[in-house]
């Protein structure tokens, strides 16, 4: 075999899989529009009240709240020395 007959062969095969690729993707691509289409989109489900964070009537946080928020704090800055 010479030279050019190996590099004809080896652009044939070169060519021969990039068409290939192209179509698949091509299909591929069209399939997916497709799909996009017949099935219907998913949307999140609605809540029918939406909770709001818990509060005195005079508007202020709860001792609780306060205790929690300071525990976590006070842990994460004994973690950090």
């Amino acid at each position: 075999m010479d030279l050019g007959s190996t590099l004809q062969q080896a652009a044939a095969l070169m060519l021969t899989g990039m068409a290939v690729v192209f179509i698949f993707l091509t299909i591929l691509i069209g399939l997916v529009k497709l799909m996009s289409k017949l099935v219907p989109e998913e949307l999140p489900p609605q809540t029918a009240s939406t909770t709001t964070p818990s509060r005195n009537v005079s508007g202020q946080i709860p001792g609780e709240t306060i205790a929690a928020i300071s525990a976590a704090v006070h842990k994460y800055r004994s973690r950090q020395r």
